[in-house]
């Protein structure tokens, strides 16, 4: 996925995580990528790519799981 430069980031990475768990990439009780990994794969920084982490937690897709990570409920 391309991110739209003209656009904030964060939610265009929350939406591509959201549907990649609609699609069955990230099924359920698989681990998400981590924050270091999604702003790598998007190009942007950490704390980008944590807001959209944060932004699918939020929405109730995600569950973190301390010192583990975030996984699909």
């Amino acid at each position: 996925m391309e991110i739209d430069r003209t656009r904030a980031a964060w939610p265009q990475i929350a939406a591509e995580i959201t549907r990649r768990i609609e699609s069955g990439t990230y099924p359920p009780g698989s681990k998400v990528p981590s924050v270091v990994q999604l702003a790598a794969e998007f190009d942007v920084a950490n704390s980008t790519a944590q807001r959209a982490v944060e932004a699918v937690r939020a929405a109730g897709l995600t569950r973190a799981e301390k010192g583990m990570g975030t996984f699909v409920r």
